[in-house]
């Protein structure tokens, strides 16, 4: 009762700009892009056009941007920090067998070879990974000064100020959804008692995410019922309405899924189309709609949000079957992939086509606090080198969802 009511009085005596500084939410097409300067060993900002239609050379500068971001990375590890390049590829043909260590390797992904060559001029290949981490703070070094995550720049004071209204939220949540099919009554009853629960608890959650797919069908070319997804959006903000606590305190962010009714499936994809939100505005003042993937600033945290089915994709396009030496849970391994990567979606271009020119959304890098992932396969959560990753499930089909509380980073996963 005295958490409540400290809660309920900080959420008073905050003024409207800090209300607004505690979650911030960031678009995909609104972060900045920055690119890395070979001879200055820096990152700067690009300021030029970002045309979503780009030239062929785009799809050339998206290969070296990833390749140099990792680079750059490697160029810093205690173990690469004198790096020797070895030119005598013709000799992979005759390596002997090496060690692949956690991670799912597909076409593109970028790896690291330690090797040697043998006296009889074969090159040995000890062992194959993908490039080490970064520690999240070396990271920042090198953006002092720069908005790398979107979402502006706050000064020392600012930064001590939230990490302090941070550690008192303590029992401040977000819950999260994915696979919330409007068209499927069984989804919508579950929905509800999701809602209810919520609705009585002492403290009500800052932020819902409710992450596509919204229809148990593909909205494609042969959808045609886009007037009565209109009126299940309303629907659903009726609902949301009828719970008063959580209409009043919290916010809901609606992220698109793989199925939407967005123009294009190509990442990142663009929010929800106003046409079919429009009645749920109406019910929902807090309701905001954003792309996917897409970031929130959570007082100081970072958190990213992605939805797409990528663990499937990726064990489909694997050149080869993971290692079971260090793990065979396979959503460690995608966790592993992704943050050495320091990239949401590291599937070959004609698995998963990618917007050339912004690519550098679906950048990891400096590490977030938190990868959150709405993905069909098991409901899982993983902490790797400190970034806290959970996958939501799917809420339509398994009744799974998560409720996060940022300040003590405590993942709890839910079902009903």
């Amino acid at each position: 009762m005295v958490v409540r009511v400290a809660t309920l009085l900080l959420e008073e005596d905050a003024t409207p700009e800090e209300a607004a500084s505690v979650i911030r939410f960031i678009d995909a097409f609104v972060i900045p892009k920055y690119k890395y300067h070979v001879v200055r060993k820096q990152f700067y900002q690009y300021t030029g056009s970002l045309p979503i239609h780009g030239e062929a050379s785009a799809k050339a500068a998206l290969y070296r941007d990833r390749f140099l971001l990792l680079s750059q990375r490697l160029s810093r590890d205690q173990h690469f920090s004198k790096p020797a390049f070895e030119s005598e590829f013709s000799h992979f043909g005759s390596c002997e067998p090496y060690k692949i260590t956690t991670g799912l390797f597909t076409e593109n992904t970028i790896v690291v070879v330690e090797g040697e060559m043998l006296v009889e001029g074969i090159f040995q290949v000890l062992t194959c990974g993908f490039p080490p981490l970064e520690d999240r703070d070396k990271s920042l070094k090198l953006f002092a000064g720069h908005d790398y995550f979107g979402c502006g720049t706050f000064t020392k004071e600012e930064t001590i100020r939230l990490a302090e209204m941070e550690k008192r939220a303590i029992n401040d949540r977000l819950v999260v959804l994915s696979d919330i099919w409007l068209d499927n009554e069984q989804a919508l009853r579950k929905l509800e008692t999701v809602l209810d629960g919520f609705e009585s608890v002492e403290v009500v959650p800052s932020l819902f995410v409710f992450m596509g797919n919204f229809s148990s069908r593909p909205c494609n070319l042969a959808f045609h019922s886009y007037s009565s997804l209109r009126m299940q959006f309303g629907k659903l903000g009726e609902m949301i309405a009828a719970h008063p606590r959580l209409t009043a305190h919290s916010k809901f962010l609606f992220i698109p899924g793989p199925d939407d009714a967005v123009p294009s499936t190509v990442l990142p994809m663009c929010a929800l189309p106003k046409y079919l939100t429009e009645e749920l505005r109406k019910h929902v003042p807090n309701a905001i709609f954003y792309s996917n993937p897409c970031r929130i600033k959570f007082y100081t945290q970072e958190i990213v949000f992605f939805r797409q089915d990528l663990l499937y994709r990726m064990r489909r396009s694997c050149l080869m079957p993971p290692s079971t030496e260090e793990t065979d849970d396979h959503f460690q391994h995608l966790v592993a992939t992704i943050t050495h990567q320091s990239h949401l979606c590291p599937l070959p271009l004609t698995v998963q086509p990618i917007i050339w020119n912004y690519d550098h959304c679906l950048h990891l890098y400096p590490t977030p606090h938190t990868i959150v992932l709405g993905d069909k396969s098991q409901q899982k959560a993983f902490k790797y080198t400190g970034i806290t990753c959970f996958n939501t499930g799917s809420f339509a089909i398994d009744s799974t969802f998560v409720a996060y509380r940022p300040s003590s980073q405590e993942v709890e996963l839910s079902a009903l």
